[in-house]
């Protein structure tokens, strides 16, 4: 589900589940124990995280969701939660290369890295189109949304159900670089190579104290978190909400 390979000091992390890199239990899972494991690794010196080219990830898997009892979808929260403590936490250099479309469940994966770059290819889009399907989004997966856009202009996004394309994205600064697709892997390393050579000890601290407050949004009980949404997702509505959408995609 992740590939990882360390080329000299710089560890590339790959999300590889399949061909647009559904987020299921066992992904987020391994994401967690890669951030905590590159964390104490004193060879690497930063991180790139990717997807596969045209697809970053397309969100959370669905049909998985659907067939979750109530106890795992606690246990699959819980290590999605702390997927995200995890990338937030790294204190190292960290860029994230979205090589294709990374909607909804992607797009916060996204916003736990320092620096973005997006390719610029039209049928790529990352934002939170919930909405759309009527679907809650878990707290701290909006409080990430909120911290990058801003509380007026992520719930307005969120009302409208808006995916952002790459120059879109670049002009509301969810992502912070656009670059043909062919190029955004090599771009990414180009700028992590770029933080790496800032004395180590300055720019771990830089970003504490830049990130405070993104930070404290991650610094909370994740199991308490992943308790509160399960029981708002035994609303029979939204239960039956997910049912159909797993059930159109199973029809594809």
């Amino acid at each position: 589900m992740i590939k990882t390979s360390i080329e000299k000091d710089i560890a590339i992390v790959q999300l590889n589940n399949g061909k647009v890199n559904t987020i299921t239990h066992q992904l987020v899972e391994e994401l967690r124990r890669t951030f905590e494991s590159l964390e104490t690794n004193e060879t690497v010196k930063g991180v790139v995280l990717t997807g596969h080219t045209g697809a970053f990830s397309a969100g959370l898997d669905v049909l998985e969701m659907a067939e979750n009892t109530a106890e795992q979808a606690h246990a699959f929260w819980v290590s999605y939660f702390g997927a995200l403590q995890a990338m937030v936490r790294y204190s190292k250099p960290f860029v994230c290369a979205i090589t294709g479309f990374a909607p909804a469940g992607g797009t916060i994966f996204t916003l736990c890295a320092d620096y973005r770059i997006m390719a610029e290819e039209p049928k790529h889009f990352i934002g939170m189109h919930e909405f759309k399907l009527s679907m809650q989004i878990p707290e701290l997966m909006m409080d990430l949304w909120c911290y990058t856009l801003g509380e007026q202009k992520a719930f307005q996004a969120l009302q409208d159900a808006k995916l952002f394309s790459a120059q879109e994205a670049l002009a509301v600064n969810i992502v912070q670089a656009i670059a043909p697709a062919e190029e955004v892997l090599s771009r990414a390393i180009e700028h992590l190579e770029k933080c790496i050579a800032v004395y180590a000890p300055v720019y771990v601290e830089s970003k504490r104290l830049a990130r405070k407050q993104l930070l404290a949004l991650v610094d909370r009980d994740i199991d308490q978190l992943a308790s509160d949404f399960v029981y708002f997702g035994k609303d029979p509505q939204l239960k039956a909400l997910i049912d159909q959408f797993a059930n159109r995609l199973k029809q594809k």
